[in-house]
């Protein structure tokens, strides 16, 4: 079998190797420090993200970025959204013209609030958008490595990229669909941390389900309205890369930013928070930019407005909670009255 680049060894990477290497995939594994590259080829195991996992023989780690993916034909970049223009950038002097990128962080651009996909094809050559595919959906790494039963979504300009990358990642265990919208499944993907982050507030209040509820709703609605202005189908958002991702995002116990929202909800501050953490909370950038995309293109999104202004001013999230709840009326379905909200 051909031999698969994975560039990334955080969780998310470390369970999307281990998956390919379970189909008898020889797989590259990028790991940017040296030591734990030999940790894990050692106790077949990456310690610090997936601790108790045994991992497949097939994986064979390395620091050296250009001999994992040289003569690659598939290669996976899974590196958080912050590092996603570097990777691509060192990656592009070694990477094939004609190999297939597939990218699988959750975010958006920090410099100009681009899409990953567009700053990958930038930064690779103008020429490569056509083989660049997203990997998104309800998809915790925690339950991904051990074999529970998913679904999850790849999405590409090129029809014939995503459904190769389906064929290679789909298992007994892993459903995997293709959606031709890399919009609005790279978008779902990245705004549906900042509605995390708020619910995680909710909880962290001691607010009940409704709180939960009415936010997740509501967020969906606001992610639909910025993806539509960029391009994004809406119908995208009611898919697994949409609701689906948010529901996992927004409940499940393994999400880092519905944690950061608990922890600011109790009354810890943004800024200490990251400065603490090992583990990347994706919300936190993606909230600055979605902001700065809302206000670009005129389009209300209070939940984000107040999640961006507990990140970043420093509002007190009751505060914020009070703003969202004495906004003046409107309907629930402003689209279907003609209006634009």
């Amino acid at each position: 079998m051909e031999r698969i680049a994975v560039v990334g060894g955080g969780s998310w990477g470390t369970a999307l190797a281990h998956t390919l290497g379970q189909k008898g995939f020889p797989v590259d594994f990028w790991v940017r420090s040296r030591e734990l590259a030999e940790a894990i080829a050692a106790e077949r195991e990456n310690k610090p993200y997936l601790p108790g996992i045994p991992l497949s023989d097939n994986i064979c780690p390395s620091p050296d970025l250009e001999a994992v993916i040289r003569r690659k034909k598939v290669i996976f970049l899974v590196v958080p959204s912050r590092a996603v223009r570097e990777t691509a950038r060192s990656m592009a002097p070694f990477a094939d013209r004609d190999a297939v990128l597939v990218n699988a962080a959750k975010g958006l651009d920090g410099e100009d609030f681009s899409l990953l996909s567009q700053v990958i094809a930038r930064e690779m050559d103008a020429d490569y958008e056509k083989n660049i595919a997203c990997l998104s959906g309800p998809n915790h790494a925690e339950e991904i490595i051990v074999g529970a039963p998913s679904a999850t979504v790849v999405a590409s300009l090129n029809r014939k990229t995503a459904e190769r990358v389906q064929d290679i990642l789909m298992t007994r265990r892993l459903r995997v669909y293709t959606n031709p919208d890399l919009v609005g499944v790279e978008l779902g993907g990245a705004l549906k941390n900042i509605i995390a982050i708020g619910v995680g507030i909710c909880d962290g209040l001691a607010f009940g389900d409704n709180s939960k509820a009415a936010l997740m709703t509501r967020g969906l609605v606001e992610i639909a309205r910025l993806g539509t202005v960029l391009g994004a189908r809406a119908l995208t958002f009611s898919g697994l890369s949409g609701i689906g991702d948010l529901i996992v995002t927004c409940t499940s116990g393994h999400s880092r930013n519905r944690k950061f929202g608990i922890a600011l909800g109790q009354g810890a501050k943004a800024d200490q928070l990251i400065r603490g953490s090992r583990m990347v909370v994706e919300g936190y950038a993606t909230a600055r930019a979605a902001y700065r995309l809302s206000l670009q293109h005129e389009v209300q999104m209070p939940i984000t407005t107040e999640v961006y202004k507990i990140l970043y001013q420093d509002k007190e999230p009751k505060e914020a909670v009070n703003a969202l709840m004495f906004r003046s009326k409107t309907h629930e379905m402003e689209d279907l009255l003609g209006v634009r909200p």
